[in-house]
């Protein structure tokens, strides 16, 4: 065999599925000489205040390494920053509170094994810390992301012993190191990001590892470092994971393993909060796919959403829905001249639709690689959403859409709230006094839209 608050976001009303799903190519890459082409993993992709969607890849259609990049929803990409000096970008980007864009290179810094940076929206670099290569680790391959405190979490998958670490680091740049791995048992080479569960603890996954001949695992780390094993994958229940894991609505924790399950091609799983694991479904090397390696979002519908980037019918990939129960079903294949190869993660826009990135096809695939950005409806609904995931009276809180205006009407579960609209697709409201927990709504002239989580009102 192949060796947020985070008190429960919970997702709101169901949106029932259209039975038409459309595919489009928004943006082929490499389509001029300073564009960014072949994306791979994490590929975390972030919205924008404005609406747009920022993220990386790893290489330039100039031969550099890499950009940071913007997309309109409706097309045409914007290069923010080209990264050189042996600065190999792939993870993505993550949004933080105050505006910027936080993220990582797997190689170049200061010592050659990576760094953490932030970026104005505008493209503007801050290095944060470079990695020494020692216990403190090296080459990130995922953005670190915020925690509910405002401070930032993140992996490597390199280090003095050469299987990773995982690290806290403020917006100014304070480094801390949680957890240096030393392989097995403890895990090697975690690949994905990590995800603040509603018990405050961050989870992650890691390649390689574990007690089953290196399979992998799935670990727990405190914000001071408190680092258990919870879950090492035995093949049978998957092997191998590279994506990191989300909590769902109904506070499971749901991921993919690239190899292992019943035909070792992957496999869709379900951690309870009390670690116990199960088998969503095994990628049976066919039409639905195999080898997935770009994690699962879920939408507004409370199903969840992902791609293999493995097999279907033209030996490209697939995209699929999996309810929580573990209905699958293959939305779309993905071929050679609209994309294929899909390796990074999801996102839902707050227009309703999923967007996501190819490592390779697309028109200007010929003669080598570069990848297609592309959006999937499946007939879900505009909402908003927002950062931070809890507040108090009087806290700001930075809201997401689209269609905002000065007469808009901004509610935390039903009670008004003061609010400056920024942009159309941005507005910056406060937590009213008598505000309880519950969902913040958005009453704009096209309708009301609601949060796809619910906001926590702290006392």
């Amino acid at each position: 065999m192949r060796q947020l608050c985070l008190r429960m976001v919970v997702f709101l009303a169901v949106t029932p599925i259209l039975s038409a799903q459309t595919y489009t190519v928004v943006h082929n890459f490499g389509s001029n000489s300073q564009d960014a082409v072949i994306p791979s993993f994490s590929g975390i992709i972030a919205q924008s205040r404005g609406g747009y969607l920022f993220s990386t890849a790893g290489g330039g259609n100039d031969g550099t390494l890499g950009r940071a990049f913007r997309i309109a929803t409706s097309g045409g990409e914007t290069t923010l920053h080209t990264f050189h000096s042996g600065q190999q970008v792939d993870a993505g980007l993550t949004l933080g509170t105050d505006g910027q864009y936080y993220g990582t290179t797997t190689t170049g810094g200061g010592y050659g094994h990576g760094m953490i940076f932030k970026m104005t929206q505008s493209g503007a670099i801050t290095v944060l810390y470079s990695f020494h290569g020692a216990a403190d680790g090296g080459n990130p391959t995922a953005p670190p992301i915020e925690s509910e405190a405002g401070d930032f979490y993140g992996t490597t998958t390199g280090g003095s012993n050469g299987w990773g670490s995982v690290y806290k680091i403020t917006r100014y740049g304070e480094f801390t190191l949680l957890h240096t791995f030393s392989g097995s048992p403890d895990g090697k080479r975690p690949y994905g990001p990590l995800v603040q569960g509603s018990d405050y603890y961050f989870y992650g996954t890691t390649e390689l590892g574990g007690t089953h001949n290196d399979a992998g695992t799935i670990f727990r780390v405190s914000r001071s470092g408190d680092y258990k094993v919870i879950h090492s994958f035995d093949y049978t229940d998957g092997a191998n994971p590279f994506a990191g894991l989300i909590q769902a609505s109904d506070g499971n924790y749901y991921g993919v393993t690239k190899w292992g399950g019943t035909m070792d091609e992957g496999t869709v799983i379900r951690m309870t909060p009390d670690y116990q694991v199960k088998v969503l479904y095994s990628f049976l090397r066919g039409n639905d796919g195999g080898t997935p390696t770009g994690g699962l979002v879920q939408a507004t519908d409370g199903n969840l959403y992902g791609t293999a980037s493995g097999y279907g019918p033209y030996d490209g990939g697939v995209l699929f829905r999996i309810t929580l129960a573990g209905t699958y079903t293959v939305l779309h294949n993905f071929t050679t001249s609209t994309g294929y190869f899909p390796n990074g993660a999801l996102i839902q826009h707050t227009n309703g639709l999923l967007y996501g990135m190819t490592s390779s096809g697309g028109v200007n695939s010929e003669g080598g690689q570069s990848g297609a950005f592309y959006s999937m409806d499946v007939g879900l609904k505009p909402f908003v959403t927002y950062l931070p995931t809890y507040g108090r009276a009087g806290s700001v809180v930075q809201i997401l859409g689209q269609g905002f205006a000065s007469d808009s009407v901004v509610k935390f579960n039903g009670v008004p709230a003061n609010f400056t609209a920024v942009y159309p697709t941005y507005i910056r409201a406060f937590v009213p006094g008598g505000a309880t927990t519950g969902p913040i709504t958005v009453t704009t002239a096209g309708g009301t839209l609601t949060s796809n989580k619910v906001f926590v009102v702290h006392p």
